[in-house]
């Protein structure tokens, strides 16, 4: 579903992604881990199309960002650290409104089955999202995911911020998420979710990547070490 052959992506003429290669197939959860300023967030704009490479190729189910952008972003959806939704419209609001901007017209039936699905309680659906969590509002831009039926799910940060019960339950959300089929990139500082819910754990280091894992092979503290040997860098645009 996502494949980044040697990609290069300049800022300022410095390389902030260098030569980097991934590949996540359906039903996998990549993440992504390194420090401030390791390339993560610049990778996911490269993979939406929205810095161009100076170098190497991305496609999202065979298809290049920069070529066919539209097509790309009807494949993807994005979960950025704070989910901008807007403060006055519910949380049913929120999700119709965003599918109507897709072109999907949800009942309302279907639409609370989705956020449902997405573990955002009934009570709290007709209720303005200015007064949701972090994680509630996470929760409706998954259900925005799976009414969109996006096939790459990009997640920058996604338990940053959250207590221990809501990124349990995040994790638990994009874990499946992603046993339903989809192709999930979770860029991350958080090694316990990582070693939790990942699949493929790769770690970034001044835009190059240093270290790559099936998380089947590593304890928690396998990978706090590795993590601790390979990622600390020197600061930069991330």
């Amino acid at each position: 579903m996502l494949e980044i052959r040697d990609l290069v992506v300049l800022r300022d003429g410095r390389r902030v992604v260098d030569s980097l290669r991934l590949r996540v197939p359906r039903g996998c959860v990549y993440a992504l881990l390194g420090g401030n300023g390791a390339g993560k967030t610049t990778t996911i704009d490269a993979i939406l199309g929205f810095v161009p490479p100076a170098a190497g190729v991305v496609r999202v189910d065979g298809l290049s960002p920069l070529a066919e952008p539209i097509a790309v972003r009807r494949r993807v959806a994005y979960l950025p650290e704070n989910v901008a939704l807007y403060p006055y419209l519910s949380g049913v609001e929120s999700l119709d409104y965003f599918c109507a901007m897709a072109g999907i017209a949800l009942s309302r039936t279907e639409a609370a089955a989705l956020l449902d699905g997405a573990g955002l309680a009934r009570e709290a659906q007709d209720r303005r999202v200015g007064a949701y969590s972090k994680g509630m509002r996470q929760k409706v831009g998954l259900a925005i995911a799976e009414a969109r039926s996006a096939s790459l799910l990009l997640l920058d940060e996604p338990t940053s911020g959250l207590d221990p019960a809501a990124a349990d339950d995040m994790a638990q959300r994009v874990r499946k998420a992603a046993d339903a089929g989809m192709a999930v990139l979770m860029a991350t500082h958080d090694l316990f979710h990582a070693r939790q819910l990942a699949d493929r754990i790769g770690i970034l280091r001044a835009g190059v990547l240093v270290a790559e894992f099936d998380a089947a092979t590593l304890d928690h503290q396998a990978l706090t070490a590795a993590y601790l040997a390979h990622a600390r860098a020197p600061g930069g645009a991330s």
